[in-house]
């Protein structure tokens, strides 16, 4: 049955219980699901620095070190994010347990915001360990907090929503594996974690820009640097545009019940 035909209930207490249970579970296992990414994180800034810092000036005025330091942020939350809503959701319904809340009077909307609240959660937390253990080796300037925050924020959401289409449509791990190694992980590495979309060649240009992770890191980026390879404002546009469409669709998806075994 689903979601759709059980019957209302008033006010939002399964939203925030939901919620309560998807951050009380990636915590428990913090070790897992923010320091190794961190620690992964890290290990690509300190490889990638070694390399190329100083034979690379992506932006006037900035360093190698400093330019990718967003990008493993921004990268970070994103397949954080993604993990949180698709394993979470993935093993409810392999391990049986999902019947208890398509049972549930809960709402659409309270899906929602209890597995979306959860990928921002922890998109959030893994990017902000990511930028703070890097502040003692990589300076840093802020130029605008809000476009970052907003960037970050569409960010978790757009991948947390990716996240739970994957799981809808998944009948085992395989299948999450596959949607992340064929989907998500070339758009993430295609988006200009690593290089400035400028240094490559007019076709290969036109091709990142049709790539909307492109947009996500572009934005994140000009938070911190006042710079980019695009406006800001284009980048706040399609990334908004995104994020609202994902989260529609996502609903839309629970509402009728799609791929949701009885």
């Amino acid at each position: 049955m689903s979601p759709a035909l059980m019957p209302r209930a008033g006010g939002a207490i399964g939203a925030w219980a939901l919620l309560a249970k998807e951050i009380r579970r990636f915590t428990k296992v913090s070790v897992q699901t923010i320091l190794a990414p961190v620690v992964s994180s890290m290990l690509f800034l300190v490889i990638f620095a070694f390399l190329l810092e100083g034979r690379l000036e992506p932006f006037p005025g900035v360093s190698y070190s400093q330019f990718l330091v967003p990008g493993l942020v921004m990268m970070t939350l994103q397949q954080n994010a993604f993990a949180n809503s698709s394993s979470s959701l993935t093993q409810s319904k392999i391990t049986g347990n999902l019947v208890f809340l398509m049972l549930s009077p809960m709402r659409p909307w309270e899906w929602l915001v209890g597995y979306l609240g959860g990928a921002l959660a922890r998109g959030l937390a893994c990017g902000g360990v990511v930028w703070l253990v890097s502040i003692p080796f990589v300076s840093l300037p802020m130029h605008n907090l809000a476009l970052t925050l907003a960037f970050a924020i569409m960010a978790s959401l757009i991948m947390g929503s990716l996240g739970l289409i994957a799981a809808l449509w998944a009948e085992k791990w395989d299948h999450v594996s596959a949607f992340q190694n064929f989907l998500i992980n070339p758009l993430t590495f295609m988006a200009g974690v690593f290089y400035s979309v400028h240094n490559l060649p007019p076709t290969f240009q036109a091709i990142s820009h049709l790539n909307p992770f492109f947009y996500l890191i572009d934005g994140f980026r000009f938070g911190f640097f006042g710079v980019g390879d695009v406006s800001p404002w284009m980048s706040l546009g399609v990334c908004s545009l995104a994020a609202l469409g994902l989260v529609a669709l996502t609903h839309r998806l629970v509402a009728i019940g799609w791929c949701i075994r009885q």
